[in-house]
């Protein structure tokens, strides 16, 4: 899934496939308890999956993907930074392998409980999302600077004859507890369509 995630500092149309996930749905500000409440039982859940398929020799391994959010508001605005982040919606995902199914998640739901540690696996769900033609960009940098990332993304899209429309997409290349924040990377990704 490299040409999936990999992205340069310029601006980019690209080609994202339909792709199987596990995914949290949540509302609250980034960093808050609930987005950091939806981590464990969807990296739980992800490498339970995976090493089932791995010793029991249930199907194809596969590399658990980095960590994704949705970010989005009720009232559909593309820039919802007007918006406090106590109102922001999310979706948390991690990528799995296209053929998994939800009996093999919900076998590993379980296997999670009997081994006490299914806290938070019911709010897991197995999700198929397309998104098409999007931008995307990588920003080196603090979150909070990702507006100027944004505006390259906007600028370049349009240039191009797109107009951005869909949810703001982040894929997290670095852990915020382990990278400073200049240094972190984060692909930033949003669906466009052709300008009529």
């Amino acid at each position: 899934m490299k040409d999936q995630y990999a992205a340069t500092k310029s601006p980019a149309i690209i080609e994202v496939p339909r792709g199987t996930y596990l995914t949290v749905d949540g509302t609250g500000a980034p960093g808050g308890p609930a987005y950091q409440a939806a981590f464990p039982p969807l990296y739980g859940l992800a490498y339970t999956v995976k090493m089932t398929r791995k010793f029991k020799k249930t199907g194809p391994d596969f590399a658990v993907g980095r960590i994704e959010s949705l970010w989005w508001v009720d009232s559909g605005e593309a820039d919802f930074s007007a918006v406090p982040p106590e109102k922001w919606r999310w979706k948390v995902l991690i990528k799995v392998h296209d053929d998994v199914k939800a009996p093999e998640v919900d076998r590993a739901r379980a296997t999670l409980r009997e081994r006490g540690k299914g806290e938070g696996v019911e709010t897991v769900k197995l999700e198929r999302m397309h998104q098409g033609t999007c931008v995307q960009v990588l920003h080196v940098g603090p979150y909070a600077e990702e507006p100027a990332s944004m505006k390259k993304m906007r600028e370049f899209a349009e240039s191009q004859g797109y107009g951005m429309q869909g949810r703001h997409h982040e894929i997290y290349i670095s852990d915020p507890r382990r990278v400073a924040p200049e240094k972190l990377k984060t692909i930033l990704r949003v669906p466009v369509m052709k300008a009529r």
